[in-house]
């Protein structure tokens, strides 16, 4: 793969999750020990790697500990692998969803801003991904069983959440900003139409996404996209789309990502779009 060294350089240590150090060499999952694999990213929010053991393979995420330069973010870390663990133990035994583990150790110690789950081999949905027949209705048949643990994934829209497994089947992963309020409580009873509308925006993107790659499931779906269009998304860009080409600005503008501002210019990219650079 061709290098982008020539363009970009490292992110410095206030745009990277830890900081200056990586995620740890080895740490301990559910009594077990497992050694460093390979980092997947390390960006702003969080660094991910895979890690094994004798018996198996997990994923670990190591959320935002470093600060901002004066200002002090581990509280967030903490709090964002906190919300994701417990969205994973909401989804324990849902098809299509990689089962969440146990408390993260490193040197001895519980690292609250680490949350774990079971290794699935494959990649993410690409731009031009070839998938079988059943690829589609199993991933929604995936999401409605979501939908029904009261729970919207509201990252849809980003194929890397999107798992494409060896046997070529679909799982979803990454729940960390997903919404969902405790069930059978008087929340979840005032927050229902929030749940609905964030439900119908995971409804969208899916099908956004099979219009893609499997047009020939759903001939008159393309014509009727923007109208079937939650009012959410249509908000939700006014911001997004504006913050994102400022956010490439910048990288770009320090010499982080080339002029194009695409992550995949990065001196070290994030997997999914090492890959993508190799396909």
């Amino acid at each position: 793969m061709k290098s982008h060294s020539n363009v970009s350089r490292p992110r410095p240590a206030v745009l990277r999750a830890l900081g200056r150090r990586d995620p740890p060499q080895t740490v301990e999952i559910d009594g077990e020990r497992f050694e460093r694999q390979e980092i997947f990213k390390h960006d702003s929010w969080a660094a991910t790697a895979i890690y094994a053991s004798p018996t198996r393979r997990a994923i670990c995420k190591f959320n935002r500990e470093a600060a901002a330069l004066v200002v002090p973010l581990g509280w967030l870390g903490r709090a964002l692998a906190a919300r994701e663990h417990w969205f994973m133990e909401r989804l324990r035994g849902v098809a299509g969803v990689p089962p969440g583990l146990g408390a993260v150790r490193a040197a001895g110690r519980v690292l609250p801003n680490a949350v774990a789950r079971t290794f699935i081999a494959g990649h993410a949905l690409a731009a031009d991904e070839r998938v079988d027949a059943d690829f589609f209705p199993r991933l929604a048949a995936i999401l409605a069983d979501v939908h029904r643990r009261g729970i919207a994934h509201v990252d849809l829209h980003k194929r890397e959440n999107i798992l494409v497994d060896d046997a070529g089947r679909p799982h979803l992963i990454d729940f960390q900003i997903s919404w969902g309020p405790p069930p059978r409580t008087l929340a979840a009873a005032l927050w229902r139409p929030l749940l609905r509308l964030l439900q119908r925006c995971d409804e969208y993107h899916l099908l956004k996404h099979r219009i893609r790659l499997r047009p020939d499931q759903v001939p008159q779906a393309a014509a009727d996209l923007d109208r079937v269009r939650p009012v959410w998304i249509r908000l939700h860009r006014l911001v997004a789309v504006p913050f994102r080409s400022l956010r490439r600005g910048l990288l770009s503008w320090t010499g982080i990502r080339s002029p194009s501002g695409h992550a995949h210019s990065e001196a070290f990219p994030e997997i999914a779009h090492r890959l993508a650079v190799e396909r």
